[in-house]
């Protein structure tokens, strides 16, 4: 067996059959862990998702809507969040971590060995479901840990945005490199995933002695609920209490007794039912502001053009590349605020990104704003709002739903983003098409134009 391979088995066997796991300390050793691997977590599980929005263009032409994209871009995730819920408890998160890099592996590669659109699509279809079960997985593993580590993975996805658009901006519109070449490169970053898990990540703490009032629970009460199985499900006594971090963390499941219709649809309905509470103070608001920043994003930033020789760019493909980087600083600056700024009342960023909406759509029909500058000014604070609600929704889930429903809250309030942004690009669909067809039957043709 290679090292690297018996390190791997050596670190399964540490998390599987730690007893008593160890106390995830305070030291700045442990912190900076903690924090490193829900960073590495949040970037890598995002970035894919933006470079693949930031290669739209190069992807389907200019004259097929970018929406296209974005919607294999999103279902696929969408639809995993959606259902997961209902079931993702089965894999330990261990399996999970090997599906999303097989997943997003052979989906970029996909992406970037064929020349087809329907092949394409199809390479991103797999890295959409990739990223769905990544953002579940990873949320619901911080409710293992100190609120340090929903802030890393926040701040890990806000750099994903950055550097997904940033690197593509670098290396197809100021270095010439080929889209190809690019995004093959960048399939192989969720390998990163197996030294973030195995190697970085501390075992979880079992008794979150946090210094938040978030966790209130003293050093000496485990935070973790004890899981009670019935005897029909159980291959042991049903009376001995299961650790919630050992069980749902590190186990493996027993799949040798299947379940009813009857149980099956019990337990759909008792999941229906813990959805309900969590939709209007928190998914509808989330919705919301992704609902409004991908109208912007894939049905509005392409037709904000200006005559080439008044923007700073070569060709006019470069305008919406460089829409899309601007976003991700402000969503990256904003996700990684929480410590200094918070946000408690999740409907006004909602409220603002609409309104940017309304004021980007009637620039695109009437270029009342005199130059490309504002307009950057103006996507640049779109992700402002849409990172700073992305964190601060989930520090209020983590704050105010209960230990032991804590878990499931953080995976099934994930759905809003993707609901959102399906909402969005159904939209955008036609959105673009008419915005484009409006531009140059009033004399400015550069919608469309590469």
């Amino acid at each position: 067996m290679s090292e690297s391979g018996s390190l791997v088995e050596e670190r399964e066997l540490e998390l599987e059959n730690a007893i008593q796991p160890q106390p995830l300390s305070t030291t700045t050793s442990s912190r900076s862990r903690l924090f490193a691997a829900f960073w590495i977590y949040g970037l890598i599980n995002n970035v894919l998702y933006v470079i693949i929005l930031s290669a739209a263009l190069d992807l389907v032409g200019a004259n097929v809507p970018k929406a296209t994209v974005l919607l294999a871009d999103v279902m696929p995730s969408f639809f995993v969040k959606l259902t997961a819920p209902f079931c993702v408890h089965r894999i330990p998160y261990k399996v999970r971590i090997f599906i999303l890099v097989a997943l997003s592996l052979i989906g970029m590669q996909c992406v970037a060995l064929t020349t087809s659109i329907s092949a394409r699509l199809f390479g991103v279809v797999l890295a959409s479901a990739s990223s769905g079960l990544g953002e579940l997985t990873f949320l619901q593993l911080t409710h293992f840990y100190s609120p340090l580590s929903m802030v890393a993975f926040s701040s890990g996805t806000g750099g994903a945005g950055l550097a997904g658009s940033f690197l593509y901006l670098v290396a197809t519109t100021w270095l010439r490199l080929s889209v190809r070449g690019t995004i093959f490169a960048s399939s192989l970053l969720p390998l990163l995933f197996f030294f973030a898990f195995f190697w970085v990540m501390p075992l979880p703490d079992p008794h979150l002695a946090s210094q938040s009032s978030t966790f209130a629970s003293s050093a000496r009460t485990p935070a973790y609920s004890l899981i009670q199985y019935e005897e029909s499900s159980m291959s042991t006594s049903a009376s001995a209490p299961i650790n919630d971090d050992q069980e749902s963390l590190h186990s493996r499941i027993d799949f040798s007794k299947s379940q009813s219709l009857e149980q099956i649809m019990e337990s759909m309905s008792r999941t229906l039912s813990r959805l309900s509470p969590l939709f209007f103070p928190y998914m509808l608001p989330l919705m919301l502001v992704y609902i409004g920043e991908y109208i912007i994003n894939q049905g509005i930033s392409p037709t904000l053009l200006f005559p080439i020789e008044e923007m700073p760019f070569t060709y006019y493909r470069d305008a919406y590349v460089t829409y899309g980087t601007l976003y991700q600083l402000g969503v990256f600056i904003s996700r990684s605020s929480s410590p200094f700024v918070r946000i408690r009342r999740l409907y006004v960023p909602a409220a603002l990104q609409l309104v940017n909406v309304l004021i980007l759509a009637v620039q695109s029909m009437y270029a009342f704003i005199p130059n490309v500058y504002i307009i950057m000014i103006i996507i640049f604070y779109e992700g402002l709002l849409g990172g700073a609600a992305y964190i601060n929704t989930f520090l209020l889930v983590s704050e105010t739903i209960a230990i032991e429903d804590r878990e499931f809250a953080m995976g099934a309030v994930g759905v809003s983003d993707s609901g959102g942004i399906v909402v969005a690009g159904t939209i955008c669909l036609y959105l673009e098409t008419f915005l484009c067809a409006y531009q140059k039957a009033n004399g400015r043709p550069y919608c469309g134009m590469t």
